[in-house]
Order: structure tokens, then sequence, then C-alpha cells
């Protein structure tokens, strides 16, 4: 049952001093967790498609990811963006592709309609911005046996942070300003590390505006390991042919497994 589908129609208003101890667990959880790397399963419906695929991703603060998806007989394409830029290698066809790191190239290759910067904080389970929770929400409301923080953000956009009785971010949405979600994601089966930190074991993204969701199931997350920046560079080896994105270059996407 999802309980925080009801958290407009069921609420219960409680005080927002009670909010102090979520926003530090959420705060102090920003501050710690730089970088996760993990094989994972990811499931991807949308545009008419539906497939799965096995994936080797690496992602860091604040702005930088890389996804290997797997096929039986090796990697069938690497996705590295890293701030500004993307690059997207298809070993098949010996192509290398490179152009702006936007929501739109995201989706076509990562399947996450993001911003690296916000598809880095929604893969890490981290607030959607750093600066909110230095403050109080706007509201508090109590679901089920969780609770739901609600911040008014500029230009009429409003975030709910949904946490479960243990402390744990169990869910984060956008509405918009007219009233739309524009994405909401669910952490579930939280687990200890070795570290001792508290970390998803999934990882549920549902998109409106695309009508996509995508869901990644860590399997070996592995927190905080020190992560250089050639991870996040595709260089081309002799005899690659290299091309820009918004090109015709067939590569289509994320390869299925």
């Amino acid at each position: 049952m999802n309980i925080w589908a009801c958290a407009t129609s069921h609420a219960v208003n409680v005080p927002l001093m009670e909010a102090h101890d979520l926003t530090a667990f959420l705060s102090d959880r920003d501050t710690a967790i730089h970088s996760m790397e993990s094989a994972a399963l990811m499931e991807y419906s949308g545009g008419g498609e539906h497939f799965k695929a096995r994936e080797n991703i690496i992602v860091r603060r604040p702005a930088s990811m890389r996804v290997e998806v797997m096929s039986a007989l090796g990697v069938a394409l690497v996705v590295a963006a890293d701030a500004g830029q993307v690059a997207v290698f298809d070993p098949g066809k010996n192509t290398l592709m490179r152009g702006p790191a936007s929501e739109a190239t995201l989706q076509r290759y990562a399947r996450i309609p993001m911003t690296p910067d916000a598809a880095v904080r929604l893969m890490l389970a981290l607030a959607p911005d750093s600066a909110m929770l230095a403050f109080a929400p706007n509201s508090m409301t109590e679901v089920g046996g969780g609770k739901v923080l609600t911040y008014h953000e500029p230009g009429g956009v409003i975030d709910e942070l949904g946490f479960s009785g243990e402390g744990n971010l169990e869910m984060v949405r956008e509405r918009l300003a007219d009233g739309r979600i524009g994405y909401e994601v669910h952490y579930s089966d939280y687990r200890k590390l070795g570290d001792g930190f508290i970390f998803p074991g999934q990882v549920d993204a549902s998109f409106p505006k695309t009508g996509a969701t995508v869901k990644f199931r860590y399997e070996n997350p592995s927190l905080n390991q020190d992560v250089p920046d050639s991870t996040f560079v595709l260089a081309p080896a002799p005899g690659t042919r290299k091309l820009d994105l918004g090109m015709d270059s067939g590569a289509g996407g994320a390869a299925r497994g």
C-alpha cells in the first residue's frame, strides 16, 4: 500500500518542532554521503517501451554519473555525465557521442529525465536541494505511520519529503505550480552497509511529464569510495567514430538486456 498517496486527503497536522529530528538526520546524510557505486537491475517503462537491463552505476556529487549497460557479451553502452556534458559510447558501433547534459539526453540514454545534479541526488536518496534543509518546512503532516514535510519553493513549486516511522526518507515528490506532479520517488529496502550508513536497496521514480517510470535495484552499494575524475571522461580510441548528440547517431538509447 502506498501511504504517501494519501498525503493530501488523510493527513493530520502535527507541530513543526517535531520536524527537527527528521531534517537534522537528512542534513547529516547530505553532508556525509558523496558518492555511490553499485551493480544494479534497472527496469524502465515509457513511450511504449518496457525492458530491464543490468547496469554498473557510479555517481559522485555534485553532478557526475557513469552508467554501464551490460549484455551477455559485456558492456553494451556507456553513459558518462559530468556537470554540463554527457558522453555516450556504443562499443558495438565503436561510436562516441558528446553533447550537453540536458534532461532530454539523460532521458534518452540513462532513462532519467533530470539534469545530472538532480539525478545524482535522486540516486543517493537525498533531499532535492541541500539549502532547503537549513529552513523549517512550511508544514508537517502525519500519514499512516510516517510524516510528510512540505516546502514551498520559489515559483510556486512544492517539495514533499516523506519519512517512515523509523526516520528513513521514503518519498520525494515535486508538485508544480499548477498542481501537477513533476516527479515522485520512493525509496525502500533500507539496509545497513559495512560503513555504517543506512541506505535504500531500491529506488522507484515516476515522471508524469514524460510518462516514464524507472526502477533501480541496487545489488551491492558502496558509499564514499575514491572516484577519480577520469571515471566520467570517455576518451575515443583510434578509429572511434565521433558524433555530436543531436545528430542521427543510430544508437537509440539504453541497450536492452
